[in-house]
């Protein structure tokens, strides 16, 4: 029997133990970057990791695994306060935005009523199980969240190319 690794582990909601019970995106990023198996790792920005947690869990089984390569892109997103606090600006910019309604609140009405980053990736996933264009455009944020701050020619890991590389021999 051979050992789950990055390359075969499915994306599951929820916290796990460890690979062999399925892993969360941010789980599954942690594995990438050769990190202790967790679901918080440090080379990840606390803010798209909130965000991405809770729209994990949403997510119906079939579109959870589109977040594979999110893994991989979310790797070496950490940096600065600056950096963060635009980041949780744009996701609540964005939430403001799909708020039914017309009205849009401001970034502090909703972090007065309690709105989260985890909230508004749990508002994302409602929205994304409804469809597919909803999920398109979620996925299109995290990508200009991870945009933010990126330097210009930072090395990338190549999802597609993990996936197809023989998989890694335990030494036991």
């Amino acid at each position: 029997m051979s050992a789950t690794s990055h390359q075969t582990v499915r994306l599951s909601r929820g916290r796990h133990q460890g690979p062999e019970q399925g892993a969360c995106v941010m789980e599954l990023a942690s594995m990438l970057a050769g990190e202790p198996f967790s679901d918080h790792p440090r080379t990840a920005c606390p803010v798209i990791g909130a965000f991405l947690r809770a729209y994990n869990d949403g997510l119906p089984d079939d579109r959870r695994q589109d977040l594979y390569s999110y893994a991989a892109k979310v790797v070496g997103t950490a940096s600065t306060r600056k950096v963060r606090r635009a980041r949780a600006r744009l996701c609540l910019e964005w939430f403001a935005e799909q708020t039914p309604g017309g009205r849009r609140p401001s970034r502090t009405s909703l972090l007065l009523a309690g709105w989260s980053l985890g909230s508004v990736g749990r508002a994302a996933a409602r929205a994304a199980r409804a469809s597919a264009d909803s999920h398109a455009g979620v996925l299109e944020l995290v990508d200009r969240l991870i945009a933010i701050g990126r330097p210009v020619g930072v090395l990338r890991l190549d999802v597609d190319a993990l996936r197809a590389s023989p998989p890694i021999e335990s030494a036991h």
